[in-house]
């Protein structure tokens, strides 16, 4: 298809892209457009240093080539790399989305989805103010390498988010309710969801108190256990963080006892969702990595550079946000693994303690720290009233030996809205959940 430079690998990434957005603002449309392009991201490797081109125009891939291996140093051992080595050569086609292309709904069926909900808003006093938001994507992705790596695969996500401002005198609670699949034809939910919803959040906008500060036992939902292993452990164990940096690699020695006997932590870009990245951005297979199993530091997520300086094998997560970057090492679908207990079992054995809900950020490296949104006292055994929490926050290694309860049901969270961000690279999208996860001694305020 392109003829690429003797003595370089060379890799182009062609993504062809259709996207649609329409927001309402209590009731009135804000914005609505949808667009379709088609793009291309190049690299070059001499064995010294990468070399980057975009363009909008695939017209003119052929000539970005040409260009950039003007600028490098053509190297007749460059296959003998040990970071081209690692690089997987793949070949077909893996298409899903042919039949239920979001690009063959009109965008007027995208308006009435929101617009369905908007009469159960609109008579709710208590919302003083709402947005409506539908997003959806579909990438086509194509890719060739030198080493001989051609493969087509596309990935789709359609969304809407319901954001609410509740009001009550002198208090105030922000929510979403959203939902996300990867045709449009399942994202619709029943009314009565809403309503549930809402009247869960009128509850807590109402009788909701202070939190006591102190050291509590913990229930988090798959939403805060999701947040808790992305932010705080899977960040950690994206591998560029270790290259060049030898107490690290010390300090997350494979093989090393980080957690409870209980834990496992994976990531896998193969689960349907809006992590499911089939192939990375280096032409690489999805992998089912643990990151960890049964307590014990089991693995890294990784590129080719990574990959070499590490000597350890390519797991899939070479991940860029859109044609104008370069792959970097980034999470697909990251979970904790289920545990034996029921649910209710799992509540049961908490005497005094807090369940968390929702949550509205979280963030960690060493030490992480959590914003609950919807969150609850737990009373001998059952969920009683709504707290008021600002933070939960704990140190790493210590929460991950804390934990003593895993429910035995599996739930992802995918999210067509925001993101993952890292470096200049936001938003990418990822997946996250898990069971409900019980944690001693966690500091609640």
């Amino acid at each position: 298809m392109f003829k690429f430079p003797q003595h370089l690998y060379t890799d182009v990434r062609i993504e062809d892209v259709y996207e649609t957005k329409v927001v309402y603002t209590l009731g009135e449309v804000e914005e609505s457009k949808n667009r379709s392009y088609k793009a291309a991201f190049i690299r070059l490797f001499d064995g010294e240093r990468w070399y980057y081109g975009s363009t909008s125009n695939i017209e003119n891939i052929q000539d970005e080539i040409n260009t950039l291996a003007s600028y490098a140093n053509p190297n007749e051992n460059i296959y003998d790399n040990p970071i081209i080595k690692k690089l997987q050569v793949n070949k077909g086609s893996l298409i899903k989305f042919e039949e239920d292309s979001i690009a063959k709904v009109e965008i007027g069926k995208k308006h009435d989805l929101l617009k369905k909900y908007f009469p159960i808003l609109e008579s709710n006093d208590l919302i003083k103010s709402w947005k409506t938001i539908y997003v959806d994507k579909k990438v086509v992705k194509e890719f060739y390498s030198s080493k001989g790596t051609e493969i087509t695969f596309d990935t789709q996500l359609v969304g809407f988010s319901i954001g609410m401002n509740f009001v009550n005198g002198e208090k105030r609670l922000s929510e979403n309710y959203q939902k996300t699949s990867d045709t449009f034809d399942k994202l619709n939910a029943p009314l009565d969801e809403l309503k549930l919803y809402i009247g869960e959040c009128e509850n807590f906008l109402f009788n909701s108190k202070p939190i006591e500060p102190d050291k509590y036992t913990v229930i988090l939902s798959p939403l805060a256990a999701g947040i808790f292993a992305h932010e705080s452990f899977g960040h950690k164990s994206e591998a560029d963080f270790m290259v060049g940096d030898e107490t690290m690699r010390k300090e997350w020695s494979i093989g090393k006892k980080v957690g409870s006997d209980i834990l496992s932590i994976v990531d896998d870009g193969n689960i349907a969702g809006s992590g499911y990245v089939p192939f990375d951005d280096e032409g690489t297979k999805a992998e089912k990595t643990y990151l960890i199993k049964d307590g014990i530091l089991s693995g890294r997520l990784h590129n080719s550079t990574t990959a070499k300086y590490l000597d350890e094998d390519l797991t899939g997560n070479a991940r860029a946000i859109n044609f104008e970057f370069e792959p970097i090492v980034r999470m697909t679908t990251t979970y904790i693994e289920t545990g034996d207990k029921s649910k209710d079992e799992l509540f049961s054995e908490v005497e005094e303690g807090i369940y968390i809900k929702t949550i509205k950020h979280g963030s960690g490296m060493s030490t992480f720290t959590m914003a609950p949104s919807l969150a609850y006292y737990i009373k001998d055994g059952k969920i009683a009233e709504p707290v008021n929490i600002s933070v939960v926050s704990g140190n790493v290694m210590n929460t991950l030996g804390e934990i003593d309860g895993l429910s035995n049901e599996l739930e992802l969270v995918p999210s067509v809205f925001g993101g993952c961000g890292k470096m200049e690279q936001y938003p990418l999208t990822v997946s996250f959940g898990g069971p409900y996860v019980r944690v001693k001694n966690l500091n609640v305020q």
